[in-house]
């Protein structure tokens, strides 16, 4: 019988039992799946180099729908496969308990091609898929040891590791136990588990992965104490769920305390701040690349100017400008070196991309910061340094001239990494090598604590992107257009996930060569390149089971004919996916947008220069007013922690000022002035200069163009906002 917290189970065995049917027809395996996919209008995920890969194992089958997407597509992938594979058993109602895999490493195998692969790697996971099978139904010594011989052949393959008694577990969740990371900070700690499984259980950090007779004690082990008073779950599906339980429980703890921290930070102009953003860096490993083996063989980078000492010791770059004007003497200025040990220290952060270079012109490897800034005492030369997941080596060349600098920041040349990416596409080196960012969580109540909104106006904006994927945010100066975009992308996805958002701005000179593709000028004449919606939309396309939202600033201020040509038609809602497919211009490519793509654009409706948009632009848009939110029970709430009554009679003018400009029949509520210009401040500084600057500096001359052919108005409004402050 099946128990009421693993509805997953049962399903999850008997697809295992339909999938060793393939064991030695693979070919029509993946035809399945390829049919079974198409059949719920779906892209395969990339499971090798190749778009159809010529062979797959069982582990990486369950893979597909045991990874970071929504429980709304596991529930759809795995009816398409009760349907495919006639299962019988009762389709999952819920997946807890269930680790899942990291998208970027989705696979139980090397790919094809990259020298990683051995020749027996998947016929190694179907032997081990086989093996355990016989040993759930019958646990003899016989059927223990071919176990262990299949898994002790498999588990060093590459990039394989812990990730395997991943896939043991969701086929035979009551026979085996997972290893995965949270069950291992679980189940090492004697409160959690009691001391008998905590001791024989391995650790959460530095513990090798343990042979398979290793393996089957731990599972021995941990199955005599299920239900004792040390460890009281049921099964092992039970003890997962536990562990995800509390592991989520103390992450919301730390993110909390982090927030905490964090919340007298200054924000961005953007405002996201919190928001773990990987950086991309360019590398030089020592003088003419001398320490790339050294570094490469210890999984580090390290850098010299070994005079400053420890680099964590300064507080400001300055400060190691100075010093490094001290030790090195001469005339130079000495800023590019500080600011590149500043960034060392400073602002590289786990998770960041590393390129490691030589010279202007090659690439020696990439690899994933996963460690913080150290100082080693005892190294002489190259005594800074930091731990880097060393995943590719070898020479590429990309055809450019690098910076000469040893450190640079690459995150804001898109053009730069989109040349060198195809080098890496195989990038993920194994469960414990990636390392996944967590994004802060944010959903409709962070909206409404942030956005001046109400929360009917909240659900309906939301309803209406959803519906119509495709809406204009138009507004006077100053109501937060930007900000309301970007945090409304933020809330429908869940998360302040910044690599599925991008923000471009439209104006004269930007065209379909922009934001679509266009030959460029290069060293060897002109290339083909491609534009920011074309990229934009091929990583979502690569991603279907998450959303993406693409944000366009001053769209009225582009010629959108121009921009848009032949995309007008595949930006609407019913016409978006594979099935609805154009030609583009230059390169004659079948493109299409994909359906998880959301366009935001946003639209100063105070702006007379502006011609009206393309009424075929129009139709394909939704258009939601943004106005003033002076009146919302969140600015009240700013307002009156400011204490300022300034400040109040200062709104309160405001508030006055746009009742007129929106009776006045030359403008409208379209010039209102809006709240964005009050926000942001603190309690300390609402001075008198600072309210000062906001009238004089912001306000007036906005007056002064409003009302350019009516100068009395201008003054008689000019002196009430200052005398609001007075």
């Amino acid at each position: 019988m099946v128990k009421e917290h693993c509805t997953w189970t049962g399903f999850y065995s008997r697809l295992a039992d339909k999938l060793l049917t393939f064991k030695n027809d693979r070919r029509s395996l993946m035809n399945k799946l390829l049919s079974l996919y198409e059949g719920v209008d779906m892209k395969l995920p990339k499971l090798d180099s190749s778009s159809t890969p010529a062979d797959i194992d069982p582990y990486t089958v369950f893979g597909l729908f045991n990874k970071g997407i929504s429980d709304t597509n596991r529930r759809k992938i795995v009816s398409a496969f009760a349907e495919a594979f006639g299962i019988e058993a009762d389709q999952p109602k819920d997946f807890q308990g269930v680790p899942t895999l990291n998208n970027l490493n989705a696979t139980f195998y090397a790919f094809k091609g990259d020298g990683r692969r051995g020749e027996h790697d998947i016929d190694n996971l179907w032997r081990t898929f086989e093996a355990e099978i016989k040993l759930a139904a019958e646990d003899s010594e016989l059927n223990r040891a071919e176990f262990v011989e299949a898994y002790d052949a498999t588990i060093g393959q590459f990039g394989l590791g812990w990730k395997l008694t991943m896939g043991l577990y969701w086929v035979r969740p009551y026979a085996f136990v997972s290893l995965d990371s949270r069950n291992r900070w679980y189940l090492g700690d004697m409160k959690t588990a009691g001391p008998v499984v905590a001791s024989a259980f391995p650790k959460e950090k530095g513990s090798p992965i343990p042979s398979g007779a290793e393996y089957l004690a731990i599972c021995d082990v941990v199955r005599s104490q299920l239900g004792s008073k040390d460890c009281p779950y049921q099964d092992f599906p039970a003890l997962s769920n536990a562990a995800f339980i509390e592991s989520e429980r103390v992450n919301k703890e730390r993110k909390a305390a982090a927030k905490a921290a964090d919340k007298e930070a200054e924000e961005s102009a953007l405002g996201d701040a919190g928001v773990e953003t990987v950086h991309y860096w360019l590398y030089a490993p020592g003088e003419g690349a001398s320490m790339w083996e050294e570094f490469y063989r210890r999984g580090i980078m390290g850098m010299g100017w070994c005079d400053l000492g420890d680099l964590s010791g300064y507080a400001t770059k300055e400060d190691m400008q100075l010093k490094l004007q001290e030790v090195c003497g001469g005339a130079t200025t000495q800023k590019n070196s500080a600011h590149a040990v500043w960034q060392f220290v400073h602002d590289i952060k786990p998770g960041d991309v590393v390129f490691a270079k030589r010279g202007r012109t090659e690439i020696l490897g990439r690899g994933v910061v996963v460690g913080d800034y150290e100082y080693d005492e005892g190294e002489s030369r190259y005594p800074n340094i930091r731990k880097v997941k060393w995943s590719h080596k070898g020479s590429w060349r990309t055809g450019e001239m690098f910076a000469m600098k040893t450190l640079t920041d690459m995150t804001d040349y898109p053009d730069f990494l989109a040349k060198i990416d195809p080098f890496f596409e195989d990038a993920a080196v194994g469960e414990e090598g990636v390392v996944a960012l967590e994004y802060p969580l944010y959903g409709a109540e962070d909206f409404l604590a942030e956005v001046y909104m109400d929360e009917t106006a909240y659900e309906a904006l939301t309803n209406v992107l959803s519906s119509k994927k495709n809406v204009i945010l138009q507004g006077a100066p100053g109501v937060g257009k930007t900000f309301v975009a970007k945090r409304l992308a933020y809330s429908m996805m869940g998360a302040k996930d910044v690599d599925r958002v991008m923000i471009v701005q439209f104006h004269q000179s930007y065209s379909y060569e922009d934001f679509i593709e266009g030959f460029r000028p290069s060293a060897a004449g002109f290339e083909l390149t491609k534009g920011a919606f074309y990229s934009f939309c091929k990583k979502a396309a690569e991603d279907e089971d998450n959303d993406y939202f693409f944000v366009i600033d001053e769209i009225n201020r582009g010629n959108l004919s121009k921009i848009f040509g032949e995309l007008f038609m595949l930006i609407e809602n019913d016409k978006r996916g594979p099935k609805n497919k154009l030609q583009l211009l230059y390169s004659r490519e079948l493109f299409y947008v994909p359906s998880n793509v959301y366009l935001i654009g946003m639209m100063n409706t105070a702006d007379r220069s502006l011609a009206m948009l393309d009424y075929a632009l129009r139709r394909r848009f939704a258009f939601v007013d943004l106005r003033p939110g002076f009146g919302s029970d969140g600015f009240a709430e700013y307002r009156d922690g400011l204490s300022s009554p300034k400040f109040n009679e200062l709104v309160s003018c405001v508030v006055r000022l746009n009742a007129a400009i929106a009776d006045d029949d030359s403008l409208g509520e379209g010039f209102c002035i809006g709240h964005s210009y009050f926000c942001g401040l603190r309690v300390e500084d609402v001075t008198d200069a600072a309210l000062s600057a906001i009238v004089e500096f912001e306000l007036v001359p906005l007056l002064r163009e409003y009302w350019f052919d009516e100068p009395s108005k201008v003054r008689e409004w000019a002196d009430a906002l200052r005398r609001a402050i007075k």
